[in-house]
């Protein structure tokens, strides 16, 4: 039976629940373990296969972690112990294209991380993943074959820059970083595409345009980001999302 590990955050919290209650299947939390602190996930049996999904923004409160806090080597190594076929990782961002906008969901092809903070899960000894190629290509196909259908488009050659947050980018950054090669902004992609890598886990991601990057609202430069319409524009995508996580299931 085919297996998808699920890394989700910013209007995704109910992604769980919705896969669940839109395949008609039965779910259960646990809590995983690891040198990085317990992980909560939620297991799905569709039918079609198993997903575990984590929120990367967990904490034990009531609060959301920070982008800049969460521990990604707790969450990744959570979503390896699944032994999954692939890791796909959900990621709010923001849109520099005029074609992706708000409401859009695109396929990564590749990430731009120049972030001074590394993530490896070896600190003792040299070990060097190779990022050639980051994520799967069969995978991304599949979920940009889904999306056309939905959307009626599919940005699937997006470069994701990777930012450390929590605050939202200023316009100069987004445009040092256009003319660097990326399409979109985020702030968890980076760090996940990392320890996938280190771990031989086939990955796919897909970045969920959730906002206008700074200066690039069409007919308004100076327009603000505010980050409850950012997450009430990622939650509008959940749907599609899970259509594309049951497709994945059905391909393997």
């Amino acid at each position: 039976m085919a297996r998808i590990a699920v890394l989700c955050g910013t209007g995704m919290s109910a992604f769980a629940s919705h896969l669940s209650s839109a395949t008609g299947s039965k779910s259960s939390t646990l809590r995983v373990d690891s040198e990085w602190g317990q992980i909560p996930v939620t297991l799905i049996d569709t039918g079609d296969g198993e997903v575990m999904v984590i929120d990367r923004h967990h904490s034990d409160s009531d609060s959301r972690t920070p982008p800049h806090r969460i521990e990604h080597r707790a969450n990744v190594h959570a979503a390896a112990s699944f032994q999954p076929d692939l890791i796909l990782s959900i990621n709010s961002v923001g849109s520099m294209r005029e074609d992706l906008p708000p409401g859009i969901i695109g396929v990564a092809a590749d990430v731009l991380d120049l972030a001074e903070k590394p993530w490896t899960f070896h600190d003792d000894h040299a070990t060097h993943a190779d990022r050639t190629s980051c994520f799967d290509p069969q995978s991304s196909e599949i979920c940009a074959q889904v999306l056309a259908s939905i959307q009626g488009q599919s940005a699937d050659d997006l470069v994701v820059a990777q930012c450390v947050g929590p605050q939202f980018e200023t316009p100069s950054e987004i445009d040092a970083l256009e003319r660097l090669g990326a399409d979109v902004v985020g702030m968890t992609l980076g760090p996940e595409s990392r320890l996938v890598a280190e771990m031989s886990i086939p990955h796919v991601a897909l970045p969920c345009s959730s906002n206008w990057a700074a200066g690039r609202t069409p007919g308004s430069p100076e327009a603000e980001i505010d980050h409850e319409a950012v997450d009430e524009m990622a939650a509008s995508m959940r749907e599609s999302v899970g259509e594309c996580v049951n497709a994945l299931l059905s391909s393997r």
